[in-house]
This record gives structure tokens, C-alpha cells and sequence, in this order.
């Protein structure tokens, strides 16, 4: 498996969260595995541990440098938005097939890659070119994270619908606990039951986050292997 792309039903969902437990999950079986946020808006240069690209630096044992950080995030944004609008605003443009010509680059056989999308399945990175279009264009295995909240079970199946368009089942659905949500996560479960098969689905506890959850190492060995 030389990579795995983790995409969300929306921003704010866990992405990094499971990106870094995969990462981990990786770490303990001696697997070489390497991070790639390609795309990240909201970045504050001042605080670099504390953006999505520095914790996926973090899972993986390396120390946040300007260098490493520009590996794992070459195209980065101030603006909390849309990666076309916040590109905009820093008179800046997002090349598609760069993106896509990055991510391959990643993709060695010696290494599983861990690729982390920006914000849901159909964030425009170019006026007709969503993060749905680089997971097709890559064709690698696809971990799917959603919320618990109120509306998720209709935003996370909206996305499988539109994966499946594109041949993109998901080989893993990670269902990441809302804090204070007024649902019940065992009536999302029971729910969900109708519409997607048992083994798919998973559940991560953010009350007590950690990456030795034993939920990654079972949502890593639901990946193909190396």
C-alpha cells in the first residue's frame, strides 16, 4: 500500500487526528511511513506546532522546521477558507495537476504515505477540480472521517454517494465523537447499519484522544498491506 488518502464529510471533522493515529499505528509495526498535507489554509507561520502540518510532523517523530513543513505542506494559506478563495486573497492560484504531480511523488514502494485532504470531499482546489478529483486522479485506498453531531449521518452519507460515484468506496469509515453532541452515538450507529456494512465502520472516542487508540491499529489493518 504505498499510500492512503484520509478526507472528511467536512472541515473540523478529525482528519489529522486519524492522519497522526495512522501515522502511529504505522510507527508500531516498524512500517516506514511518511505525511503529506499537500493543501492547508488557516496556517499561521507563528505557530507551526499548532497547525495540522506540525502534528502530522509530530506523529511522525520529526522536529517542525520551516524545511518540514514545506515538504509536508507546499502549498500553504493564512485565510481559514476554501483553498481557491484563500489563494485568491494572497493573489496566489492553485495548480490541480501540481497538486496531483506532489502527491505521486510521495507514493515510493517502500513507504506507506499518509495524505491528508483540506476540509470535505468536495472542497474546490481550482475552479472545476475538487479534493474528489485528486483522490481519483491518485486511486489509492480511502479513509473516510465524519462527526457525530447533529446532520453528520446525512453529510457522511451524501459522501459515500458521491465516492461511489467515482469508484471511491471508502475502506474504512471513521466515525469521530462530537464533544457535547445531542445524538446518541448508538442511534447513529444503528442507523447507519442500513447503509453501510458493520466491519466498514469505526469509532473514535475524542474524550480521552491518544494516538495508541487501539482504533488505529484496527482501522490500519483494514488497509491493504505494503
Amino acid at each position: 500500500m504505498p499510500g492512503v488518502f484520509v478526507t472528511a464529510t467536512g472541515t473540523d471533522a478529525g482528519k489529522t487526528y486519524v492522519s497522526a493515529g495512522l501515522i502511529a499505528a504505522c510507527r508500531r509495526t516498524a512500517q516506514h511511513v511518511d505525511a503529506l498535507k499537500p493543501v492547508i489554509s488557516g496556517f499561521d507561520p507563528a505557530n507551526p506546532e499548532g497547525s495540522d502540518t506540525g502534528r502530522l510532523l509530530a506523529a511522525l517523530g520529526e522536529p517542525v522546521t520551516p524545511e518540514a513543513i514545506a515538504r509536508i505542506s507546499p502549498w500553504r494559506f493564512a485565510a481559514p477558507l476554501s483553498p481557491d478563495m484563500a489563494a485568491a486573497l494572497e493573489g496566489r492560484t492553485l495548480s490541480f495537476d501540481a497538486i496531483v504531480a506532489a502527491c505521486r511523488a510521495t507514493l515510493l514502494p517502500d513507504r506507506t504515505t499518509i495524505i491528508e485532504g483540506v476540509g470535505g470531499v468536495m472542497v474546490p482546489l481550482e475552479p472545476g477540480r475538487t479534493i474528489l478529483d485528486l483522490m481519483a486522479a491518485l486511486a489509492i485506498p480511502v479513509v473516510l472521517v465524519s462527526p457525530t453531531g447533529l446532520g453528520a449521518i446525512s453529510h457522511l452519507l451524501t459522501a459515500l454517494d458521491v465516492l461511489a460515484r467515482r469508484a471511491l468506496a471508502p475502506a474504512a469509515i471513521v466515525l469521530s465523537e462530537t464533544p457535547g453532541s445531542t445524538v446518541p452515538l448508538k442511534a447513529t450507529l444503528a442507523t447507519l447499519a442500513g447503509f453501510c456494512r458493520r466491519g466498514d465502520v469505526f469509532v473514535l472516542r475524542r474524550m480521552a484522544p491518544s494516538l495508541q487508540e487501539p482504533v488505529f491499529d484496527a482501522i490500519r489493518a483494514r488497509l491493504p498491506d505494503p
